[in-house]
């Protein structure tokens, strides 16, 4: 399933990554879904913090490396999520790690 970028619970917008692995790569597939209040139909889009898209999806296919965030009218801005380009990547779960944790790396290429 999808997995939050940041912490559960927080009552704003936020940017799921699937698959669940950061840093995020081109060559993964990259779908990112906008979480947040409202209807998904007002959701805007934003790479490299200019706007970018708003034609009513809530989530997309990345087709290119850049930073990619979006907006709810009723809870704001998300984080920014990376999306690179990078050819080696050693990637961890994106979700939220704590102290302790017994974490899968994937090195991948």
């Amino acid at each position: 399933g999808f997995c939050p970028l940041s912490p559960a619970g927080a009552q704003s917008t936020q940017l799921l990554v699937e698959p669940p692995w950061k840093p995020a790569v081109l060559w993964d597939r990259v779908t990112l879904t906008c979480q947040g209040s409202g209807t998904a139909g007002a959701t805007t889009w934003y790479k490299d913090r200019r706007s970018w898209r708003q034609e009513g999806r809530d989530n997309f296919t990345v087709t290119e490396s850049g930073s990619y965030q979006c907006q709810r009218p009723s809870s704001g801005l998300s984080p920014p999520v990376m999306v690179s380009n990078e050819p080696l990547v050693l990637q961890v779960p994106a979700r939220a790690l704590l102290e302790g944790d017994t974490v899968t790396l994937r090195s991948r290429s």
